[in-house]
């Protein structure tokens, strides 16, 4: 993978060769919008748009977009210094607009008015009129149990499936996938992913999984004297860790909850926080390391500024990391609001208030353990 790659924020897998064709066109086409996931050279972190030209704009719109995402980034470079590459809101629309078939220029001026992408990939096509929900993130060839059966039946329901719910995802239903993937222009994988399972209608609520905490009071500090954001939490406020595989001193994501916690190399828990996630659940499970860090990145067309990136997954359409709230290079602005975290916004990577930003790039040097649920 060279640095150049167009991450399409997108799951595993190979998109039909002609919305590929349409993807690329647009991707070509779409200078003025956002980038998509974080990527680097694995050498030297060095940007696709250079280090002096693609994060114009003055300081002062920079330190006003800081303001207006609720936290300042301690260290932070000037915008013409910034570096790397990242996920923009503009160019998830763009990518949805292609897939879509819908005109680009609309879905972007609906992103641009709201600083949050308005048009979303994850909109259910047709609902399947089954009970069941997935209880896992996803489901693939091989797979077993209540969410294949609950996949099947709405499969089944939904005029995809000709088979019985066994509850054992067979060739038979990743073909189904396939052709409900195909049918309702959605990434051909074969996989039952958050897409998927959105278009039968059988994703669980998502918000009722995310837990909220009481704000904590203003200038209130973990442990190690990093402040907290509105959404983060210490001692006896933090949420339940779930189990995990790590050991350590680590970073917990639970994609499900769209939380984050601290764990020092004792096994106490340091702090945690909601983040926004990928909208398309393309982060790989497992355990990874940091691996790369930026103090700030630019978006790969140079529209947005990503402070305190903080790389810890590479994946076949890119690389993946933590960082702070979006900025608009163009007018300051954020891309949303501390009170939008704990709801999958991003395209790809891990977005934080910034004071869960600052904490993180202190925390988490290279090599540390992140473990993605």
């Amino acid at each position: 993978m060279n640095s150049r790659d167009p991450l399409h924020a997108r799951p595993n897998g190979n998109v039909r060769q002609s919305r590929h064709s349409a993807l690329v066109a647009v991707l070509v086409a779409s200078v003025a919008l956002g980038g998509i996931i974080a990527f680097a050279q694995d050498g030297d972190n060095k940007s696709l748009a250079t280090s002096n030209t693609a994060a114009a704009g003055s300081s002062g719109t920079v330190a006003a977009a800081q303001a207006a995402a609720s936290g300042s980034v301690a260290g932070v470079v000037p915008p013409s210094s910034a570096v790397g590459i990242d996920n923009g809101a503009s160019t998830e629309s763009t990518i949805a607009a292609a897939i879509a078939g819908t005109d680009p220029s609309t879905a972007a001026a609906t992103a641009d008015a709201s600083g949050v992408a308005a048009v979303d990939l994850d909109e259910p096509t047709a609902a399947s009129g089954t009970a069941c929900k997935l209880t896992e993130q996803s489901v693939r060839e091989g797979s077993t149990g209540a969410s294949v059966t609950c996949l099947q039946n709405a499969l089944i329901a939904a005029g995809f499936y000709s088979g019985t719910a066994s509850g054992t995802f067979d060739p038979a239903t990743t073909a189904a996938v396939r052709k409900l993937q195909t049918d309702r222009n959605l990434f051909v994988d074969g996989i039952a992913g958050r897409e998927s399972a959105i278009s039968l209608g059988i994703w669980p609520d998502e918000q009722s999984l995310v837990v909220h905490t009481p704000k904590p009071a203003p200038g209130t500090k973990d442990e190690l004297g990093f402040r907290l954001s509105s959404v983060s939490s210490i001692g006896s406020a933090i949420p339940p860790k779930p189990a995990d595989p790590g050991s350590g001193k680590r970073l917990v994501y639970d994609r499900a909850q769209q939380r984050v916690w601290a764990v020092a190399a004792d096994g106490h828990l340091i702090r945690s926080w909601l983040v926004s996630g990928s909208q398309y659940n393309n982060e790989v499970p497992g355990i990874d390391h940091v691996y790369s860090k930026s103090e700030t990145s630019t978006a790969w067309n140079g529209k947005a500024l990503l402070p305190h990136m903080v790389r810890y997954q590479k994946t076949h359409i890119g690389n993946i990391g933590f960082h702070g709230i979006p900025i608009h290079i163009a007018d300051g602005t954020a891309y949303q609001t501390e009170d939008q975290l704990g709801t999958r916004l991003s395209g790809g990577c891990t977005r934080q208030a910034n004071a869960d930003a600052d904490f993180v790039w202190a925390f988490a040097e290279i090599g540390t353990e992140v473990v993605v649920l």
